[in-house]
């Protein structure tokens, strides 16, 4: 009786980078091919037609090109702010509450201290309120969890809802007829607004670039981003070396907090200058996957924040431009993140037949 496995699944040792981004690469390739197949099948139209309003949706005029880099900018923040906890095995899918109460926080300074400070002083002041209450929210899970050994992902789960009623509460009570909207804040004297560098996207952009740089000196060659990643690997490990797994979740979770609060600042003062309860859009969500699929280097952590960006924006195009239904968009957009994560697999497992490779006995 022939007892040889029919298929064979083994862990690659080190598939090396050369060869992982060739997996990428194909991947996408055999996504656009699928996207051209069940284009032809569902909607009949050409599937050159929807490729080319992908990206001119995302690529068709300057003003669109500085629009992408902005919310490349703002999604990658957030997820910069995520990579040290998910590095440390913390599932902290809080970031949407964070970053809201980091734009509550902005709004509120803005709203009140906004005819009594200097303008410099204002948006200091604004940028310290952001980051503490990111901070402080982040905390709020670490404690627990390192208190009590709570269940971190449905903790900061449930407060992004905690935050959005949060949100819903103080717009109430800030707007002048008690509706569910504050308007534009500050528009006349622009109180808080951090100042334009050539246009209105740049200096997110290069706020953003800086804060990449510092994140993967402070990841790789600092010996906080080590203990992060010693506690990663194993609690165990690391108490039997001396590192103290309890504050480096405290102090990891302060961080992504903080730097979820940046990004609320760099919502309000710099980008809409108001409050919503929408406002974060789940890029909380959405930069998990930018964190996981880069592995938490900041620097892959650009590319994958791009791809998802430009297919948000490209997609959007093709509904509008090809008159198809607004679920197409997100369709496109699913197969080509299905077959980016589906990559992993094979670069992380290598299949086998050792039935065809042996022969059947």
């Amino acid at each position: 009786m022939n007892k040889t496995p029919f298929i064979h699944i083994t862990k690659r040792m080190d598939v090396g980078r050369p060869r992982a981004y060739l997996f990428r690469a194909i991947s996408i390739l055999l996504a656009f091919v699928v996207i051209g197949i069940v284009t032809t099948i569902l909607t009949g139209e050409n599937p050159f037609a929807v490729y080319t309003s992908l990206f001119n949706g995302a690529l068709g005029s300057v003003r669109k090109v500085w629009v992408l880099f902005q919310n490349l900018s703002i999604l990658l923040c957030v997820g910069l702010a995520l990579a040290p906890a998910f590095r440390m095995r913390f599932w902290n899918l809080g970031g949407d509450g964070q970053v809201l109460v980091g734009c509550i926080a902005a709004s509120c300074v803005m709203l009140f201290l906004g005819k009594t400070v200097p303008h410099g002083l204002l948006i200091v002041l604004t940028l310290v309120a952001s980051i503490t209450a990111g901070a402080l929210w982040g905390l709020i899970p670490a404690f627990f969890k390192a208190k009590w050994n709570t269940n971190e992902t449905l903790f900061t789960l449930m407060m992004n809802y905690v935050a959005a009623q949060l949100a819903s509460f103080f717009i109430t009570s800030w707007s002048k007829d008690g509706s569910a909207k504050i308007g534009i804040i500050n528009p006349q004297t622009h109180a808080g607004w951090l100042p334009e560098i050539g246009n209105k996207y740049l200096l997110i952009i290069l706020i953003v670039t800086t804060l990449t740089v510092l994140m993967y000196v402070y990841m790789k060659y600092t010996k906080q981003g080590y203990e992060i990643s010693v506690v990663g690997e194993s609690e165990r490990t690391a108490k039997y070396i001396g590192i103290k797994v309890n504050k480096v979740i405290l102090r990891t979770m302060i961080l992504s907090g903080a730097l979820c609060g940046l990004t609320g600042f760099l919502l309000v003062s710099a980008k809409d200058h108001t409050l919503t309860t929408t406002m974060v859009d789940g890029r909380g969500f959405t930069a998990v996957i930018v964190a996981w699929l880069a592995k938490f280097n900041p620097f892959t952590m650009i590319l994958t924040a791009f791809l998802i960006v430009f297919l948000n924006l490209g997609s959007n195009q093709i509904t509008t431009t090809l008159g198809l239904n607004s679920s197409f968009g997100d369709i496109i957009t699913g197969i080509i993140l299905f077959f980016i994560i589906g990559s992993e697999f094979f670069i992380n497992y290598k299949i086998s037949f050792p039935r065809f490779a042996k022969g059947d006995e």
